[in-house]
């Protein structure tokens, strides 16, 4: 059975940009500047709303104080340094 995709570690590392691992091993910078788009998601463009990203252990993705959240295959996707 397919393990659900989960990140387990997150962490601002430059604009619009988070270092995060995920329960499979992958790793990588996960750049967003290219899916902040609509009321929600456009607030994280500020840096200090973006700076205060969250790792949500039960739903296993991060999330903001303004209630944005992305799906990790979503970051997964987004993904632009990956080591294995």
């Amino acid at each position: 059975m397919p393990q659900i995709l989960r990140v387990t570690e997150a962490r601002v590392c430059g604009p619009l940009q988070i270092q995060l691992t995920f329960n499979d091993g992958t790793e990588g910078v996960s750049d967003l500047s290219d899916v902040l788009e609509g009321p929600m998601l456009e607030a994280l463009r500020d840096e200090s709303l973006f700076s205060q990203v969250e790792l949500d252990p039960i739903c296993g993705t991060i999330v903001w104080p303004n209630g944005a959240d992305l799906a990790p295959e979503a970051l997964m996707a987004c993904l632009v340094l990956v080591a294995v």
